[in-house]
């Protein structure tokens, strides 16, 4: 955990200091410190601190919770499921929260004046009804086994996102808007995004930490989980509401941005065994920290441009899917 926060800190300073604009780390740390401590004086001009304050940090600070809220979902998934490809994105959880944020969008103008506070919420429900969409039918359609579940989650996704692509026809005038939005990106509405997902964060974050105990109880099996006193069908629910909400989250204020939830607790896994007391913990600060590495090279590699989160992890991510999938092919054959 110390190891995972150190990264996360390195990772910040690395994200606020990268741009067109020079501006050094001890800067940008005397700059802070001289907010919360009047002696220290700021070397930043007034525009290095606006373009620091108001554009840098609130970027770098929302890469951070989503990244966190991706990957630490994805890891209670696979532990509730006891299914290493679980992830929210394979699962229909993303597919079910960009329909719910679509809808809000298109559709949410006619409901209050102000739609955009209504995007999370319509995302959580969504991506719950993604989820148990996904669930059942592996369950009930092909066993319950890694395979059928990956399959009904593809199924589930393509379903959903068929659906979405009609509601953006039927909000053509936006249409721009909510592609822009899907590709996955960081920073469009500064603090605002911050305030935003805060709440959603603590909470899910929060449930999902506390459950890791419970995790570690549930992988034993469901029998042996009721002989020390669990509710393995109470622990579900919970996880999953819990981890669906951090995905509803992140794609509210986001978009779509993939394998998040696949590459970081698979890493982690790797680094601490198989301990979920010890995984979800981990994950929240690498799974920050590697989005906002991401981030990074959105919006440099092809400076002035700017890449899609989307496109990078898809590049980073879908070998790194290949290879579990074929390791988790090996151990089943």
């Amino acid at each position: 955990m110390a190891g995972g926060a150190a990264l996360l800190v390195a990772s910040v300073l690395l994200g606020v200091t990268a741009g067109a604009a020079d501006i050094s780390a001890a800067g940008i740390v005397r700059h802070l410190l001289s907010l919360v401590a009047p002696r220290v004086e700021s070397p930043l001009t007034d525009r290095q601190a606006a373009l620091l304050v108001e554009l840098r940090l609130p970027r770098v600070v929302m890469g951070a919770v989503v990244g966190a809220l991706l990957a630490t979902a994805g890891g209670a998934y696979q532990g509730v499921f006891r299914n290493p490809l679980a992830d929210p994105y394979l699962l229909g959880a993303a597919a079910g929260a960009g329909l719910g944020a679509t809808l809000v969008m298109v559709f949410g103008q006619e409901l209050t004046d102000t739609p955009r506070s209504l995007v999370p919420a319509a995302a959580f429900v969504g991506a719950l009804l993604g989820v148990a969409a996904a669930y059942a039918l592996g369950s009930t359609a092909g066993g319950g086994g890694t395979a059928s579940l990956v399959l009904a989650g593809v199924a589930v996704s393509s379903f959903l996102s068929a659906a979405q692509t009609l509601v953006q026809q039927i909000g053509a005038d936006q249409l721009r808007r909510i592609f822009s939005w899907l590709l996955g990106g960081l920073g469009r509405e500064g603090w605002d995004d911050v305030r935003l997902v805060a709440p959603y964060a603590v909470v899910s974050l929060l449930v999902l930490l506390l459950c890791g105990y419970l995790l570690d109880m549930l992988a034993l099996g469901d029998e042996k989980a009721m002989s020390l006193g669990l509710n393995p069908a109470v622990v579900r629910v919970v996880v999953i509401g819990a981890a669906s909400l951090a995905t509803a989250a992140a794609v509210a204020v986001s978009g779509l941005i993939g394998f998040v939830g696949i590459v970081v607790p698979h890493v982690v896994r790797r680094l601490v065994g198989a301990n979920y007391r010890a995984i979800l913990p981990v994950t929240v600060f690498l799974g920050g920290a590697f989005m906002v590495v991401v981030d990074i090279v959105a919006r440099t590699i092809v400076a002035p441009a700017e890449l899609p989160l989307g496109v990078v992890t898809a590049f980073l991510g879908a070998p790194f899917f290949l290879l579990i999938l074929r390791t988790t092919r090996h151990r089943t054959t």
